[in-house]
């Protein structure tokens, strides 16, 4: 049943973007002072080799801010174009200001223009040709989901959402909706429907099944395991695909699914950690002072009140601390009980949405976390009046306070509103994803998007 591949994975496709832009741009400025007059980057250097790798560092990780390789965006021909002109441009500042890493300023000053376009027209030209050449449901990988109806019709929904996968069958006990390539769970036999698909992954969960069903497909998994097919869980592909954790991990049975991430028992983790949180405290602290009479002049004639406010919130272990933040809405805006901030709130001035979309009220809190109340990354602190509500009507919705809480976090970044139960138990699985895979790549991810998130202005 050997098969060749001929899908290409997220990952490769992230591989293949990252690499191919690096090339892009180092072989247009190659060719550029090769054969055109084009002296700012004078590849018969003895540096050329260091220009062209900071070049590159610069490129990939301004590019990471502005996300040129968010799939996503990608595929998208308008926002890759913006991302590519935003990138460049940023890009083309950071080389000329570094002078000391990079080639002198030319005197001629237009070689700085001919560097922006040497960067921004090959890239856009390579991206558009990479979505009329790899961005194909034939490049896709092709999977069978096999599952009770309850459980396949949100999963099936979820793959055509990303985008990323094609569903060649499903396999079930009855037809779901308008999706076609339905097969019945009595009647199909998968190695047949292996050979005809073409298939090497099957998505399956045999919850709701009965055991001779789940029998019957133990004894095909075990063969087609064999032959080289890969055979995976609903919870586990949910996970790969949402990064969060599923619904069905939130049981009785948590423990077998939900663990402290390795780097919990790391002791260079938490100081790598914890001086990353001093350093950031600081410069942001010394930020805020800087940009405080501006904050000051806007709160006056956008926000007339205080310009400080101050609430209990929930910490590590379940501890009470005092957060600090720039008010943002009416004066006494929660008289009585207290309720969660809406989208487009009446409460929010007019000064205060400026400060929520550029997440400026938060930067107060680099004092808690200076005082070791927060961590620079970690999930949200609520509210003690929200907090209490969350665990009676959420289950393990205490988990999250097992490490600190965060200024940003994998939740706040990745499902930012969260205003009903069923939002903040969304959000939840994003926490707990963090708790469980936390380390210093993933929060090197979760700073780029926060801020990706701060310069496009989608703060809520």
């Amino acid at each position: 049943m050997s098969r060749k591949k001929k899908y290409i994975e997220i990952s490769e496709r992230k591989l293949i973007l990252r690499s191919l832009d690096v090339i892009v741009v180092v072989l247009s400025m190659y060719l550029a002072s090769l054969y055109f007059d084009f002296t700012y980057i004078n590849i018969h250097s003895e540096l050329i080799y260091q220009w062209f790798i900071v070049l590159s560092i610069y490129f990939l990780l301004i590019g990471e801010v502005f996300q040129m390789y968010n799939l996503d965006v990608s595929n998208n021909q308008f926002l890759i174009v913006r991302s590519i002109f935003i990138s460049t441009f940023v890009t083309t500042l950071f080389y000329i200001f570094s002078p000391y890493i990079t080639p002198s300023l030319p005197e001629n000053r237009a070689q700085i223009i001919g560097f922006f376009f040497l960067m921004t027209i090959p890239i856009v030209v390579w991206r558009l040709l990479y979505l009329w050449l790899f961005f194909s449901p034939k490049y896709y990988k092709s999977i069978i989901v096999i599952g009770h109806s309850s459980n396949s019709e949100n999963l099936i929904n979820l793959i055509k959402k990303k985008n990323f996968h094609n569903v060649a069958a499903y396999v079930s006990e009855k037809k779901i909706g308008d999706f076609d390539n339905y097969y019945n769970i009595d009647k199909v036999n998968l190695i047949d429907l292996i050979s005809v698909t073409g298939v090497t992954e099957i998505i399956v969960s045999t919850k709701e099944f009965s055991e001779d069903v789940i029998l019957r497909l133990n004894n095909r998994f075990i063969q087609l395991f064999g032959e080289g097919i890969n055979i995976k869980g609903f919870e586990k592909y949910y996970e790969e695909v949402t990064n969060s954790v599923p619904k069905e991990y939130l049981n009785s049975d948590f423990y077998k699914n939900l663990n402290f991430s390795k780097n919990n028992e790391h002791r260079l983790y938490f100081f790598i950690s914890r001086f990353l949180d001093l350093i950031s405290a600081f410069l942001g602290l010394l930020m805020f002072l800087i940009f405080l009479p501006l904050i000051i002049i806007g709160n006056l004639f956008g926000n007339r009140g205080p310009l400080f406010y101050s609430h209990d919130r929930v910490g590590k272990e379940g501890k009470i601390f005092k957060i600090l933040k720039l008010r943002s809405m009416v004066t006494d805006a929660e008289k009585g009980e207290a309720i969660w901030a809406l989208k487009n709130d009446s409460r929010i001035t007019s000064f205060g949405k400026f400060l929520r979309k550029t997440r400026l009220d938060e930067v107060p809190q680099f004092y808690n976390i200076l005082k070791g109340e927060m961590s620079l990354i970690g999930p949200r602190p609520e509210r003690p009046e929200f907090v209490s509500k969350l665990e009676i009507e959420i289950p393990f919705y205490a988990i999250r306070h097992v490490v600190k809480p965060g200024l940003t976090g994998w939740a706040q970044v990745c499902y930012p509103y969260a205003n009903t139960m069923k939002e903040q138990e969304r959000k939840l699985r994003y926490d707990l994803f963090y708790i469980k895979e936390k380390d210093l790549y993933l929060d090197f991810k979760i700073l780029i998007k926060t801020i990706s998130t701060v310069l496009f202005f989608r703060g809520q």
